[in-house]
């Protein structure tokens, strides 16, 4: 029942599927995350008049780039965690924002939290947390901190803790993480 509610289900006949690392392109062991390729029928031979873009998601041999991060299990059951162009790489480390935005859901205090990357000379970029509060709530980027602290991985804190009221969308209601990105950078810019 958990792999059948927790997961996008199983890879169909016909079809195959892989993990791999995104920065080297190796297959990484089941259970671990990675990104999704897949190749069978349902993969398109390549996009319309666009050679460059078929040239970047799809390889010589049929490999369909689908640039979601994930995993697989033992049995072919599959994980959906987030899209790699959100992946934030701090210092060499691949953090997967939506593991951070479900920890930070679990907080008493947090309506919704978006996690997103800021650029950072140092370690190329930084994690942000911004988050929509609890109507009425109050609370502090510290306490936000220190309720990661012991919880998850150190370098998956976030560095900054940006409390906002909205968050910028699309028509159709998804949330814009590449304008989040660059109105954390302006506000933190601008607060320095």
């Amino acid at each position: 029942m958990e792999r059948k509610s927790e997961t996008t289900g199983y890879i169909i006949d016909h079809m195959e599927a892989k993990i791999v690392n995104p920065t080297t392109g190796q297959v990484v062991p089941l259970g671990m995350k990675g990104e999704i390729l897949v190749r069978g029928f349902c993969v398109m031979l390549e996009y319309w008049s666009e050679q460059a873009k078929t040239e970047e998601c799809i390889s010589k041999d049929g490999w369909y780039k689908t640039g979601d991060i994930g995993s697989l299990d033992a049995y072919g059951y599959c994980r959906i965690d987030g899209r790699i162009k959100d992946m934030i790489i701090r210092g060499g480390e691949n953090i997967y924002p939506a593991e951070i935005e479900q920890f930070l859901h679990t907080h008493p205090k947090v309506k919704e939290a978006q996690v997103v990357g800021v650029k950072d000379s140092r370690m190329g970029e930084e994690v942000c947390a911004c988050i929509k509060l609890v109507d009425g709530q109050e609370c502090t980027a510290e306490e936000i901190k220190t309720f990661c602290k012991g919880q998850i991985a150190h370098f998956k804190i976030p560095r900054y803790v940006l409390f906002v009221n909205s968050f910028p969308l699309t028509v159709t209601g998804k949330i814009q993480k590449h304008k989040l990105s660059e109105e954390a950078e302006r506000q933190l810019k601008d607060g320095k």
